[in-house]
């Protein structure tokens, strides 16, 4: 069985122009448009691929009548070839920031109810130490985010490790549970509902997250193990501003985090429906990659949220 050394890039001669070509190859598909997007020749082009390829013993591109395919191997080559160059890029934009006499920079990524709270609170915290230090966030599903991470996009990501994705590149830090409830306008019909029922629920217009997004499974598994037909008319969508806009102008439900719900209804626009039943999904938790060394700016940020997850945790205690 063949396997590479540990320096095996060092013997295949791997260079930065390999990697962009590689990129670009999966992107075009076309060995021609790929060396023309690198402004390189196509014979040139050919030898950088044919070279590694010899190194290497191996193929990592299929030819076909219409272009270039990578196969398994081309697949894990460009995956790493993206992750290695968008390093390169953050690195950059790290040492510009320093240039610039600011703190460098952090991008992370989070599931929806710690970005109103726990993440909230953390920015704030370290900007009075911090305040050139420049934090970007991205507020989307677990099954998106943490491709991003494991591509370089993001440094670190407060979120679930999705169904399919092995748990070995990655450090998770528990952080707690999402609490589930279920929001309508203020004056909705079933706002003042004593007992409210999922049955009298399920009559009227839902929004929620698509199918296969944890929250809209665990909505899902509520009807079903209540013996329930699901609500007939339900917008998908990803965006708490979409489901808010919904509700706000209809008798509309949506299903929101505890977190989030708290922060929108307090201007008595909104109401949290008075469900008996308590639901929640998986616990949530700080995600960061094994391998990769965070940058200062993401380990302090890092470091404050442990910070504030250990006190939330002792005044659960007390």
């Amino acid at each position: 069985m063949r396997t590479l050394d540990d320096d095996w890039f060092l013997q295949a001669r791997l260079k930065l122009r390999h990697l962009q070509l590689f990129l670009a190859l999966d992107e075009q598909r076309n060995l021609h448009r790929a060396a023309a997007h690198l402004g390189i020749s196509q014979p040139a082009a050919s030898k950088l691929l044919a070279d590694v390829e010899a190194q290497l013993g191996i193929k990592l591109f299929d030819r076909h009548s219409r272009g270039l395919e990578p196969n398994w191997y081309g697949e894990v080559i460009v995956r790493h070839a993206q992750a290695m160059l968008s390093e390169l890029h953050n690195t950059g934009e790290e040492l510009n920031a320093l240039f610039e006499g600011n703190a460098g920079k952090v991008a992370i990524g989070t599931v929806m109810a710690p970005a109103v709270t726990l993440l909230a609170s953390a920015i704030e915290r370290v900007h009075r130490t911090h305040p050139r230090l420049k934090i970007s966030v991205e507020v989307d599903v677990s099954k998106r985010l943490v491709p991003r991470l494991l591509e370089g996009e993001l440094d670190f990501a407060i979120t679930r490790i999705p169904e399919g994705f092995s748990s070995d590149p990655f450090v998770f830090e528990e952080i707690g549970e999402e609490e589930i409830c279920f929001v309508c306008r203020e004056g909705h019909p079933l706002s003042g509902a004593d007992p409210l029922t999922l049955e009298a629920m399920a009559a009227y217009p839902w929004a929620l997250q698509p199918q296969g997004a944890l929250m809209r499974q665990r909505v899902d598994a509520l009807f079903l193990y209540h013996g329930i037909a699901h609500p007939a008319q339900i917008v998908d969508t990803t965006d708490i501003l979409v489901a808010l806009a919904l509700i706000d102008r209809s008798d509309t439900i949506t299903a929101t985090t505890r977190q989030v719900a708290d922060l929108l209804c307090a201007p008595a626009r909104f109401r949290i429906l008075p469900f008996h039943q308590r639901l929640s999904v998986q616990p949530f938790g700080l995600v960061s990659l094994r391998r990769r060394r965070p940058s200062p700016g993401a380990a302090t940020l890092m470091s404050m949220l442990r910070e504030l997850v250990t006190r939330q945790r002792q005044r659960g205690l007390s």
